[in-house]
């Protein structure tokens, strides 16, 4: 075991920022931490390894309270595997739902931007649709000769 680190070594050798570990001791993510006698937070390497385990568990879209639930678990050798997958497979599920959603989101502004003609005219099918209107027909002018 190490010795304990102060909050800048702690957050170099998590990845996290300094204002962060104190945000997640604040959640109650991280315990309160040991003092040294002239106040300074000290860390353990297994502060260090759950600060490691929260910015991975960020990185993958885990909520707050899921992260909280996890470090509970991960802590708990009495913890039972199906716990974390349920966790986890929700959150998969909300990934899924937001991805198909944002695809739809795609799909239509491609769509709209297709039809707008991108010239100097100022009908816009964007502007129809985000304003909730019915897009206005483009007119085509017949320039024939009579």
């Amino acid at each position: 075991m190490s010795a304990p680190v102060n909050i800048g070594e702690a957050a170099r050798q998590s990845g996290v920022s300094a204002k962060m570990v104190r945000h997640y001791e604040s959640l109650g993510l991280l315990p309160h931490v040991h003092r040294s006698d002239s106040g300074y937070r000290q860390y353990s390497d297994a502060e260090v390894h759950t600060l490691r385990f929260i910015k991975r568990s960020r990185e993958l879209g885990f909520s707050m309270p899921e992260i909280a639930e996890l470090v509970s678990l991960w802590q708990n050798r009495r913890r039972a595997s199906k716990s974390v997958r349920r966790i986890a497979q929700k959150h998969a599920d909300d990934l899924a739902q937001r991805i198909a959603a944002m695809q739809a989101m795609q799909k239509t502004l491609g769509h709209l931007i297709h039809g707008c003609q991108g010239d100097d005219r100022p009908d816009c099918p964007i502007l129809d649709d985000l304003a909730g209107a019915a897009p206005r027909p483009v007119l085509q002018r017949n320039f024939t000769k009579s």
